[in-house]
């Protein structure tokens, strides 16, 4: 009688397997549905698969085994990065390269004249570019903030160095153009504005002290005219005071002069020898001041278009005293 169960029980688990995972609705024989003949070996049921447990943050359970760590992965190599193609259009180019370390040592000359470096800097970087450049652009190629470059814009205009013009129309901008600067092309423009600029801001208010000090050493001097030594110092200071204004009144001469003709000059400065330059100089401290004084009253009220007939008959005079 058991083996007969056995046998049927046996069809039974082949014919619900059979119909596949659509066919099995109903559920499989168990042991407890259909016991087993005598003496027939008993056999467990598979274990069921033990889901992973993810570390938390507090701490592991004790009766868990601990976990192997997981094997480290090799490190990826960093790609080697391709050399830039240097090109005079690109930002990184030489030419930019160039024209940033010629900003730089521009920035280290800068306070020799009286120019701050960041100004100094400024103005380099916009000689060398040739053109006109906003805020934006100055700031990010000098590594300047807003603030650093706004304020070297300002103090580079209010020195004469730099212009402003209205900022190149971008493609596909609308409204009114901003605000660019471009430095001034004529060197001997910028460095008349530079000479006028420190006499403003140096030659005038040093005149002005010494004056003071020379008004007063006369006043302190006219108290005690027994005194040598204040006697010694007012006159001291008249000369410095006089020494100063002459200087002051050169330096604004010299800023007053058209630069093409400051130019021309020192081009023709430049292509007489040394030799004969200083000669000049000692021949013009030769004439007393007498005769000085007319000969240049005279030189000064020809016309411009005479100038070139008086050169020529001055030359012929004085060739023979030149033999």
């Amino acid at each position: 009688m058991n083996e007969k169960r056995a046998t049927v029980k046996a069809h039974e688990w082949a014919a619900w397997d059979r119909r596949g995972p659509a066919g099995r609705g109903a559920a499989a024989p168990t042991a407890a549905t259909a016991p087993l003949p005598s003496g027939a070996p008993v056999v467990p049921p598979p274990p069921e698969p033990v889901p992973a447990i993810r570390p938390g943050p507090g701490p592991a359970p004790a009766n868990l085994p601990p976990s192997e760590p997981a094997p480290a992965k090799p490190p990826r190599p960093n790609p080697v990065p391709a050399e830039p193609r240097a090109s005079r259009l690109e930002p990184g180019g030489t030419a930019e390269v160039l024209r940033r370390r010629f900003a730089d040592a521009w920035g280290t000359v800068g306070p020799e004249w009286g120019v701050a470096p960041a100004t100094a800097r400024v103005h380099g970087y916009l000689l060398a570019h040739r053109r006109a450049l906003t805020e934006r652009e100055v700031r990010e190629a000098l590594g300047l903030s807003h603030r650093a470059a706004s304020i070297a814009l300002a103090e580079s205009e209010a020195w004469g160095l730099v212009e402003r013009v209205p900022e190149p129309r971008r493609v596909g901008r609308r409204g009114p153009a901003g605000t660019a600067w471009v430095a001034v092309g004529d060197h001997w423009r910028w460095f008349g504005r530079v000479v006028e600029q420190r006499r403003l801001r140096e030659g005038d208010p040093t005149a002005a002290a010494i004056a003071s000090a020379s008004a007063a050493a006369d006043t302190v001097a006219l108290q005690a005219p027994g005194d040598g030594e204040l006697a010694g110092l007012r006159d001291w200071l008249a000369d410095f005071l006089e020494f100063v204004r002459l200087f002051d009144r050169a330096a604004a001469l010299v800023a007053r002069v058209p630069p093409d003709t400051v130019e021309r000059g020192m081009r023709l400065l430049g292509e007489i020898p040394d030799e004969q330059a200083l000669r000049l100089v000692a021949l013009l401290a030769a004439v007393p001041d007498q005769d000085a004084r007319p000969l240049l009253a005279i030189v000064a009220a020809l016309p411009p278009g005479g100038a070139p007939r008086a050169a020529r008959i001055v030359a012929r005079a004085l060739r023979p005293l030149a033999r």
